[in-house]
């Protein structure tokens, strides 16, 4: 199988073994089998944050194809909903808007499973999964066993997790979700999307405007996947937004006060702003014509085309302006730079 069958970049060589996991069992035995044998592991859901060498991954690809939505309780003080790590994550998005679950319509339309959400505290447009995730289930690849990190115990931060941080460690069998019923959504955090839906920052609007506006705004980016469209060809946004002393901030810039003092600025400010343009092209990949932050396979392309961009790209902004752009997908087999 060549991976790059089952990326959105449409990237990545062969794989020396496959194994389909559709059980919590079996996924744990997958990776329990290998670890033993000391053969490398690669987990696989849906492949949208994932960059993979041209050489492809020399040992196990365990593709997580677990399935469930348990609802353990849905009562006044909310639902408590418990969803196997392979649920396709839009498809949770939709589920939650028919159910009248609250929390997660402003991340309408991203690709991906459930089980990948927690690693990259995934977020867009004011809000993030660990504002709703009350804990995470694993198999501790370490202590051999299977523990339920608390939310608290998950070290969630700007795109960031202790998964993340550790990623060699966890493996993501199910996520367990707190969500407030209702229609409304919850406040309109994000500037952009409060002037779609027609409404006042800090304003709520009904959850299905809400995920309507949404994938709105992500298809004029790019950031719904249409098999026609190689603007959607992509890991999504390939860098995250960097976070530097207040002084560091170049003139003009956004910035974001965060609660340690630190200032988050806008890669894709920085991005255009060293003179990367949109449609920007190297070989057979480029940056987006839709959305500065997406590198993207045009056609034909190779993941040593893409680093190569990347590298350009980060190295490029760093000269301009001091600040290093960290790369937001996993690399697998090969780095930027």
């Amino acid at each position: 199988m060549r991976l790059a069958e089952h990326t959105t970049l449409r990237l990545g060589g062969p794989a020396d073994e496959v194994v389909a996991a559709t059980g919590s069992e079996e996924l744990v035995e997958a990776v329990r089998s290998a670890d033993a044998a000391g053969t490398p592991v690669l987990l696989l859901a849906g492949g949208s944050n994932l960059v993979v060498a041209d050489a492809g991954f020399g040992g196990r690809v365990v593709h997580v194809a677990t399935r469930g939505v348990q609802v353990e309780s849905d009562a006044c003080g909310g639902a408590m909903v418990r969803v196997a790590a392979g649920e396709p994550w839009d498809d949770l998005v939709v589920r939650a808007l028919a159910e009248g679950w609250l929390g997660l319509e402003a991340l309408s339309g991203i690709p991906g499973s459930v089980g990948a959400t927690p690693v990259q505290n995934v977020g867009a447009y004011g809000q993030e999964v660990a504002q709703t995730i009350a804990s995470v289930r694993t198999f501790d690849r370490v202590e051999r066993a299977v523990r339920t990190l608390a939310a608290a115990e998950c070290g969630f931060g700007y795109r960031t997790s202790r998964f993340k941080v550790d990623p060699l460690r966890y493996v993501v069998l199910d996520v367990t979700f707190q969500l407030r019923l209702g229609t409304l959504g919850g406040p309109v955090a994000y500037a952009e999307l409060a002037r779609s839906l027609g409404v006042a920052a800090g304003e709520r609007a009904p959850a299905a405007d809400v995920r309507e506006a949404v994938l709105t705004l992500r298809r004029g980016k790019g950031m719904v996947l249409d098999e026609a469209d190689h603007d959607t060809w992509s890991a999504g946004s390939f860098f995250t937004n960097p976070v530097v002393e207040p002084e560091r901030v170049p003139a003009g810039a956004p910035a974001w006060p965060q609660p340690d003092g630190s200032v988050k600025t806008s890669a894709a400010w920085l991005i255009e702003h060293a003179g990367f343009e949109r449609g920007h092209v190297r070989g057979h990949v480029a940056i987006s014509g839709k959305h500065t932050l997406a590198l993207t396979n045009r056609g034909g392309g190779t993941t040593a085309e893409l680093v190569a961009l990347a590298t350009e790209i980060r190295d490029g902004v760093e000269l301009a302006y001091g600040v290093r752009l960290d790369p937001e997908p996993t690399l697998v087999g090969c780095r930027v730079g």
